[in-house]
């Protein structure tokens, strides 16, 4: 039995950083976003620039923020900017924001729907530039942007109305 609290991390072999990743994102697929969480900053400990369990650790964040998670959002972005391709970091940008809009939709709070919409629209807003530099042949960014669109479309959507300030000056 361990009597401390904190322990020394296992570190991980090289050769067994690709079925590590695999199992990270199975983990993502079965809804258990701490465990891939977990594996990818194992993989990350051993490879730093590793892109692969970059991308895999962004979308395990991404995948908690309905849970209350507001850290996770600070970290995806700073995840983000370690990936070297600027598709990439455009890309999951939009990830990103869009992720947070649907966190906010399952939110019953005043307003939630405004907030979505300026998620989602910030979203299309980086799909756009992703698109503008995407590898030929991916429309992953313009996929996303038109789900975007139909969300806040199916949704009806719409920025928060601007409040009339009525001078109180007599």
């Amino acid at each position: 039995m361990h009597g401390s609290t904190d322990f020394e991390l296992k570190p991980l072999s090289r050769e067994g950083i690709p079925a590590a990743l695999d199992k990270a994102v199975r983990y993502r697929l079965l809804n258990e976003p701490g465990e891939a969480e977990s594996i990818c900053r194992d993989v990350l400990r051993v490879e730093p620039d590793n892109q692969q369990a970059l991308v895999v650790l962004l979308l395990a964040l991404t995948d908690r923020f309905g849970e209350g998670h507001a850290v996770a959002v600070r970290q995806a972005q700073e995840v983000s900017t370690q990936l070297r391709s600027e598709y990439e970091r455009l890309y999951y940008a939009g990830i990103i924001c869009e992720r947070r809009a649907k966190a906010q939709l399952h939110l019953s709070v005043p307003g939630a729907g405004h907030d979505a919409y300026e998620w989602l629209c910030e979203a299309m807003d980086w799909y756009e530039k992703a698109e503008a530099v995407r590898p030929e042949g991916n429309d992953d960014a313009l996929l996303r942007w038109n789900a975007c669109a139909r969300i806040i479309m199916q949704r009806h959507l719409a920025p928060r109305p601007e409040e009339k300030i009525e001078s109180s000056l007599e």
